[in-house]
């Protein structure tokens, strides 16, 4: 007998069959159609709206994926520059608009090309333009990584403080990396035999078990999936966010991607689990669209009000969901006016019942929209 130990094979890269995933069919088929269902339910819904609020639900859609998808790596982007920066390339009239950083263009640059030219291609390079994008600096925070191509070291999962670190995942190693993403490429545009949501399911895991990239996989992972998303949905146009959700899932999101990592070949588990949460996420859906025709129905209420760009520009920020308080201060900050204006709009956004004090009183005094007649919505005051 050999006196080498040969190491358990641990982890799914490691299985005999790599990548040739199976799973139980008549389960997985069963999700599928309710999902698909619901899919198509929404597109539908969708439309029946005007041209201009579909604009303002996907404006809505793509700003929370940006958002969220940053957020689950533990970045947190300004939500103004982010609805700029897409509206801005959408080409969409948006009142209000501010100048975006490097960092929040670089995720809208990949996420708007994943989901707007969405039937084009994906291959190699444009991986890579996808992660200098990512990373226009060369670095991670203060790391220098390998940028626009795949990764030279070893990757490995871990959490726990120094000394005491869990491996999580342990990811290929760096030399099998090139051709381990050129079998990703070849399925991912030649592989026609599978529905396209169930598609965007394998491609998920598949990525991210991969990890090409010294940093960002999870980003380019979720725009990969939306990227399958938009194919399946035939649209540019996005109204649901798979990484809105996932934020919402995150530990169960790691628990089951660590749980598969480990696992043999057979991912149905994890394809229900990502049905279920794809499903969350069309659901969640009526909240942004809920939003939507709320604002359509204000601006349609005072379509014969005067007011000035300044008062819009509040008004806008304050329907578009910010939470806190808006003060006088605060709305001579935001307008770049003097507190003397600021008070003058406020009294006259008042007079014309759109803004009213809050009973809650305080130390300052705070304002917020009136609620609209027969409407459900009371709409919150804008925050910091």
């Amino acid at each position: 007998m050999s006196q080498i130990m040969q190491r358990k094979k641990i982890y799914i890269h490691e299985q005999d069959n790599w990548p040739y995933f199976t799973w139980d069919n008549k389960k997985v088929m069963l999700k599928l159609g309710e999902t698909r269902n619901l899919q198509g339910k929404l597109l539908g819904k969708m439309e029946t709206l005007g041209f201009d609020l579909q604009n303002e639900a996907v404006l809505d859609t793509l700003t929370l994926d940006v958002i969220k998808s940053s957020e689950i790596e533990g970045e947190f982007l300004e939500k103004e520059q982010v609805r700029s920066s897409i509206a801005r390339r959408l080409g969409l009239d948006m009142a209000g608009a501010v100048y975006s950083d490097r960092n929040v263009e670089g995720v809208v640059e990949m996420m708007l090309d994943a989901t707007q030219r969405y039937s084009k291609p994906l291959n190699a390079d444009r991986l890579f333009d996808w992660h200098a994008a990512l990373f226009p600096n060369g670095r991670s925070n203060m790391y220098k990584i390998t940028v626009a191509d795949w990764r030279k070291d070893p990757m490995q999962i871990v959490s726990g403080p120094m000394g005491k670190e869990k491996v999580h995942y342990e990811a290929p190693k760096p030399e099998r990396v090139a051709e381990e993403m050129n079998v990703f490429l070849d399925w991912f545009e030649n592989e026609d035999g599978l529905d396209l949501v169930l598609k965007a399911a394998i491609a998920h895991l598949w990525f991210v078990t991969i990890h090409p990239f010294d940093d960002g996989n999870g980003r380019i992972t979720r725009a990969i999936t939306d990227m399958l998303l938009a194919r399946s949905d035939q649209s540019v146009q996005r109204f649901y966010s798979t990484s809105a959700q996932i934020r919402v899932e995150r530990k169960e999101y790691y628990n089951i991607l660590e749980k598969t990592q480990k696992g043999n070949l057979n991912i149905t588990e994890w394809i229900l689990w990502f049905l279920n949460c794809l499903t969350n996420a069309i659901n969640a859906t009526e909240e942004i669209l809920s939003k939507v025709l709320n604002k359509a129905e204000f601006w349609k209420l005072h379509s014969t009000t005067i007011l000035n760009e300044r008062q819009q520009k509040i008004i806008n920020k304050l329907l578009d969901g910010f939470n806190g308080k808006l003060t006088s201060s605060k709305y001579g900050k935001i307008n770049k006016c003097s507190q003397d204006t600021a008070l003058r709009d406020i009294q006259d956004l008042i007079k014309k019942n759109i803004l009213r004090k809050e009973a809650s009183g305080g130390r300052s005094t705070n304002y917020e929209l009136v609620e609209m007649p027969g409407g459900n919505n009371v709409y919150k005051a804008l925050g910091e």
